[in-house]
């Protein structure tokens, strides 16, 4: 049996190189469940050609680290209004729009990007919640096509049927740039709750069978969302309002907020952001968010490398985070479900 040390040696000689066998899945050895992130963005992929990108090897050090981590899967995300908005001081803020058409060259080429990783590096392209099972036979990842706002639509429901033959299989409905589909967290309000369209779209994607994501969305939003989705949601991404600092937040959300996607059957991503003191206080979080509406309704969402200070920094640490979740009382199923067994309940619901 490898020691803790062991794995942290062998882990840090892979992090960098290309997998030339299969690693044994941290997952087989401690869980019944298959372990998922709702959020991931490896190597900021969708920034290649920007100055912002830092070469493939990023990318490739990533895929690496998920698959000798243990991860078995993960919403890989798209980001729909990455070329208008910028990051600074304050915080990520819009400063511009699209035209006509931009959004959707924009979405084409960015899922050109993905689909070339995902053929080109060690993992495997998912649609289904059974994808994960072979993901965990193959030792290599499972990426699901996920996007982060719905700017790409442009306001209409027309687009969703070639999204999902592309693949896609979940889409947060608004992210950092004011769109035509609902409110947003961190921008005053444009809509009631969901606009018109964006009630057509949770609709359609009801049909399709696709994963609506209300991270970012308002509270307004995420009710309007409730009030007609017939299927399970996810908040992919965020932390609870528990003190003063985080009740600052616009990015954090109350117990009510919480509890509304619990009403569908829904999860919400433990987010390991700076939003968080530190590591144990990552682990805190995700005790109270599972005391307030259960441990069925709780996952993990990363938002991996992409994310605000985070406390989590590597998929290396997957080990480190299910162990603390166990010494915090968390039984073994329940980490298990934490770590993805809900994830599996709800992709075999929804997709």
């Amino acid at each position: 049996m490898k020691t803790r040390r062991d794995f942290l040696i062998r882990s840090a000689a892979v992090a960098g190189a290309v997998l030339i066998e299969p690693v044994r899945s941290w997952s087989q050895l401690n869980t019944n469940y298959p372990t998922f992130d709702f959020h991931s963005h490896p190597g900021l992929f969708v920034a290649k050609g920007t100055p912002i990108y830092k070469g493939d090897a990023g990318v490739l050090k990533t895929i690496n680290e998920m698959n000798d981590g243990g991860l078995n899967g993960a919403f890989f995300s798209l980001v729909a209004d990455g070329p208008i908005v910028k990051v600074g001081a304050n915080g990520v803020t819009p400063f511009g729009d699209y035209k006509p058409g931009e959004a959707w060259k924009e979405y084409k080429r960015q899922l050109m990007i993905l689909k070339g990783i995902i053929e080109n590096m060690p993992m495997t392209y998912a649609t289904k919640a059974d994808d994960l099972k072979i993901a965990q036979q193959s030792h290599k990842v499972a990426a699901f096509i996920a996007i982060e706002g719905g700017d790409f639509l442009e306001g209409k429901v027309d687009g969703l049927d070639e999204m999902y033959a592309d693949g896609v299989r979940s889409i947060q409905l608004v992210h950092y740039h004011p769109n035509a589909i609902g409110n947003l967290q961190t921008a005053d309000p444009q809509h009631d709750g969901l606009s018109a369209a964006g009630k057509e779209i949770v609709k359609k994607m009801n049909k399709l069978k696709m994963v609506i994501d209300v991270a970012h969305a308002a509270e307004s939003t995420v009710k309007s969302v409730v009030d007609i989705t017939d299927s399970p949601i996810i908040l992919s991404h965020s932390v609870l309002q528990v003190d003063i600092s985080r009740a600052l937040s616009k990015r954090a959300i109350t117990a009510e907020h919480a509890k509304l996607v619990a009403k569908t059957g829904g999860i919400i991503g433990a987010w390991p952001s700076g939003y968080n003191k530190d590591f144990n206080d990552f682990i805190d979080n995700v005790k109270r968010l599972a005391d307030l509406v259960g441990v069925d309704h709780v996952g993990l969402g990363t938002d991996m490398d992409g994310n605000f200070k985070p406390v989590m920094t590597d998929y290396l640490q997957m080990k480190q985070w299910t162990d603390a979740l166990k010494a915090k009382g968390f039984t073994a199923d329940e980490v298990g479900k934490i770590a993805g067994g809900n994830a599996v309940r709800l992709l075999k619901k929804v997709l």
